[in-house]
């Protein structure tokens, strides 16, 4: 049967060219890497082929026994990696090779310093791949074919990385996929069994099927050469091993095969659970965050097998979403080998499988936390705002959660969270029942926020919430305890034994006294505030903006408006405080429009402070000009400040 010849030129999307670059100059020093990266995506066209001939036997096409072949020329300077997975057709070649789908790709490139060790590791993150080849390599050929099409939609794509590439149409007998590289000439050291031998063992002796070299044989006897084919790896799960045979250097590469890292975990464990539901696993929290850590429906960490036998990943029924930067294997020896994601969605089993992982993750956690400090601060500097989803995600290990939070407080003011609950409640003032926090949109509008006046007067400590998260979490995270969480920004603080007589006298004096100017301020501001009152929470600024026991705190309303949500109208309190020399001035206001452009002024102020955002900036500036004009003729002229 004759083939249409379907071959063009086509160019590599512009990420492609930029990764291709970096690669080549960036991991130079490591370039033993690419035969890693080849082999452990030859494994993964074994695991999807085994995974679809579950459904349809024909598919291996009589050739059951899935291998790597891996051979190389001196004479050609080629280097061959060969096997008989699942291939590709010309569209998904286009597709994994000739673009970048991944996303996060911008944020990628835009985390690149220009410092290679840096850089290095980023790449790692993001996965080479395929891409690894150029490293050593001036041409790259590839040809596959996909299981399920016939010889005749074989495919070869052929580059020197400089591009672009040609793809064309080929009959090919074979399932499966073979990439050889075209060394450069300085490359020779890779033409050798013992130079690759050694790369192989090193960095993939525990892929699960064979890799295949062949053995030249010399009698010399009658100086006959024969070739064989010889298995270099140990070609065993690494996770089906106990845990006794098994080198911190098998398990780290092991890491590194699955989670395409160049470096080596934070953590290891390696479980085997025994009983009704039998299954291991084998899992790995990585030392440094990915650059798509925020994507909550990226679940790829986790693979499943059965009996050994690749069934999925990108599985969110494994793990929850709080734990997507965890990577690994779980294998299970009582699922059936048909499961499919739709019977994933409601087995007993599988859920029994997610609570103890979740389980024996948070116990790893746990005893990171209390033995291992720094290292516990490494995962907490790189996965911590992550993590704290775990508050809303699973309520059936809240309190294990809260327990391992770290924050940031008034009484370190440092940005980089170290304080627990734990120490929090530990250090709470004699009659204080409530934990005091505050959130804003950064470190440093929470750390000097006027909210916190009056708590720092009385040495109250209060944590700082500053992440996007942490918006989210605080509205779940209520209770500690038995200590109520309390916002600094909402309803009434609660001081209860923390006030004592002569600040309830002097409050109580201050609202009576000032009932007249509350109610004209209340009037001047109708349309923007739902109430007045008499403040407990200032002791230096005029005024401050907060919101009902019940209602939606500023900063919370302004992220859901920043993300397009429709966010409920509301009117927040304004708390004036009657010792401060503007309201003072204000009891002696006669004239109604300076009076209300005064209060204009004050409630802008307050919501300047809180970091919120003038609806008409320019009529602020007007009002304050005039009233700095008007400052000299007044019988007692305060000093404004802008907080």
């Amino acid at each position: 049967m004759s083939i249409d010849n379907h071959k063009e030129t086509l160019g590599f999307q512009t990420e492609v060219n930029q990764l291709l670059d970096l690669m080549i100059h960036s991991l130079y020093s490591n370039k033993e890497i690419f035969l890693r990266e080849l082999i452990s995506n030859a494994s993964d066209a074994a695991d999807k082929l085994r995974f679809e001939a579950l459904s349809d036997d024909a598919l291996y096409e009589g050739d059951t026994e899935l291998k790597i072949w891996i051979n190389f020329d001196k004479d050609e300077k080629t280097i061959t990696i060969r096997d008989n997975g699942i291939g590709m057709s010309r569209e998904e070649v286009i597709e994994h090779i000739g673009t970048i789908a991944k996303s996060g790709t911008q944020e990628f490139f835009k985390s690149l310093t220009g410092d290679k060790v840096k850089d290095t590791q980023l790449i790692g993150q993001f996965g080479v791949g395929f891409y690894s080849s150029f490293i050593i390599a001036d041409k790259v050929t590839l040809s596959t074919r996909r299981v399920g099409l016939d010889k005749t939609h074989g495919v070869k794509w052929e580059s020197a990385g400089k591009g672009e590439y040609n793809i064309e149409t080929i009959e090919k007998e074979s399932h499966g996929t073979e990439v050889t590289l075209h060394l450069r000439a300085e490359e020779d050291e890779f033409l050798s069994d013992y130079r690759l031998q050694e790369i192989i063992r090193k960095y993939s002796d525990h892929i699960t099927l064979p890799i295949i070299m062949p053995k030249v044989t010399t009698n010399e006897e009658n100086d006959e050469t024969t070739i064989d084919e010889e298995i270099v790896n140990t070609a065993t799960a690494l996770w089906a091993r106990s845990k006794s045979d098994i080198t911190a250097e098998e398990y780290t590469e092991f890491y590194k095969h699955i989670a395409h890292d160049f470096e080596a975990p934070l953590t290891t464990l390696h479980n085997k659970v025994e009983g009704t539901n039998e299954y291991t696993n084998l899992l790995f929290i990585p030392a440094r965050a990915p650059f798509d850590l925020w994507d909550r429906n990226n679940h790829r960490g986790v693979k499943l097998y059965v009996r050994r036998i690749f069934i999925m990943d990108d599985n969110e029924k494994l793990l929850p979403p709080y734990l997507r930067f965890v990577k690994g294997v779980i294998d299970s020896n009582d699922l059936p080998l048909n499961i499919s994601r739709e019977i994933l969605q409601h087995n007993k089993q599988i859920e029994s499988i997610r609570s103890g992982t979740v389980k024996k993750l948070l116990s790893a956690l746990e005893t990171m936390a209390k033995n291992e400090s720094e290292k516990y601060a490494t995962f907490w500097k790189e996965f911590g705002k992550v993590f704290k989803e775990g508050i809303v995600d699973d309520s059936n290990n809240k309190e294990r959660i809260a327990k391992l939070l770290r924050f940031s407080t008034t009484y370190d003011d440092n940005s980089t969270p170290v304080i627990t609950l734990e120490d929090y409640v530990g250090r709470m003032k004699e009659g204080q029942d409530k934990i005091y926090y505050i959130t804003a949109e950064s470190f440093s509008a929470a750390k000097n926020s006027p909210h916190l006046e009056i708590l720092r007067k009385k040495d109250i400590e209060v944590i700082l919430f500053f992440d996007q998260i942490d918006e989210w979490v605080s509205t779940h995270l209520t209770e500690f305890e038995g200590k109520k969480f309390q916002s600094v920004t909402k309803g009434d603080l609660g001081l209860g034994n923390l006030e004592d007589d002569a600040e309830k006298k002097e409050t109580e004096e201050a609202e009576n006294s000032l009932k007249p100017i509350i109610e004209r301020i209340q009037a001047a501001l109708e349309a923007k505030v739902k109430e007045v009152r008499v403040t407990h929470r200032l002791t230096a600024s005029p005024a401050c903006l907060i919101a009902d026991e019940h209602g939606m705190d500023a900063s919370l309303e302004r992220l859901l408006k920043s993300a397009g949500q429709l966010v409920p109208g509301g009117k927040p309190i304004l708390e004036i405080n009657p010792n401060h020399p503007i309201i003072n001035a204000l009891k002696n206001e006669t004239e109604e429009t300076r009076f209300t452009d005064w209060s204009h002024i004050l409630f802008d102020q307050a919501l300047l402070s809180e970091g919120g955002q003038l609806e008409d900036p320019a009529t602020f500036v007007k009002r304050l000009n005039e009233m700095f004009i008007t400052m000299g003729n007044l019988s007692s002229s305060p000093i404004i400040t802008l907080t």
